[in-house]
């Protein structure tokens, strides 16, 4: 090597750029505005429960059916934990919490994009600011495999250090962001987990 930076170092930061565009569905994406840091946010998050008669709401219906615990408001309630520690777990790294949250296809996914930037010697600092909404969009059952996608509207402050401490994605200010998780279940099982396998911006 004559000078400059190490090749492995460029093709390394290549790789996390090029994940952080693909993560984009995994955190979302912003939907018209950004407030400053100190600006007023929303309090508690809001809840929307689909119409009974909508096919939506029937869905709903015949997972209770199969589970009579099954509780749409209680499950929101769990889907917005879920989404706070899963979103703090990957700015932090920490797959052992990602691993207990998600599908074996999604941990993959999300396991991949930790590693690039560890290689790279990036850090990720996430702020989750506030979750303003929650809706069930969709719900499914196949059997005993039920699979439910909510629509989360929340403010986060999303950056990537660079190892020499300069920003390499994201900015300070605070961005509303919306993403489409689905999470799934059996419900016949002992097991009362709902794991994140899928994400999409909506």
């Amino acid at each position: 090597m004559t000078g400059g930076l190490p090749i492995d170092l460029i093709l390394f930061a290549m790789v996390a750029a090029f994940l952080v565009l693909r993560l984009r569905s995994v955190l979302g994406r912003r939907t018209g505005f950004e407030r400053q840091p100190g600006e007023a946010t929303p309090g508690a998050a809001g809840r929307a429960l689909p119409d009974p008669q909508s096919p939506v709401g029937q869905a709903l219906l015949r997972i209770r059916a199969t589970d009579p615990a099954f509780d749409p408001g209680a499950f929101l309630n769990g889907a917005e934990g879920a989404f706070r520690m899963i979103v703090q777990a990957f700015a932090a790294g920490d797959r052992e919490t990602l691993r207990n949250l998600l599908s074996d296809e999604a941990f993959g996914g999300f396991d991949q994009a930790i590693a690039a930037r560890e290689a790279a010697g990036a850090t990720q600092r996430t702020e989750l600011r506030a979750v303003n909404d929650m809706a069930i969009e969709e719900a499914e059952l196949r059997g005993s495999v039920a699979d439910i996608t909510v629509r989360i509207v929340s403010d986060q402050v999303n950056l990537t250090i660079a190892q020499d401490g300069s920003i390499a994605a994201g900015a300070e200010a605070v961005t509303e962001i919306t993403d489409l998780w689905t999470f799934q279940r059996d419900v016949q099982s002992s097991d009362p987990t709902w794991r994140l396998v899928g994400t999409r911006s909506a």
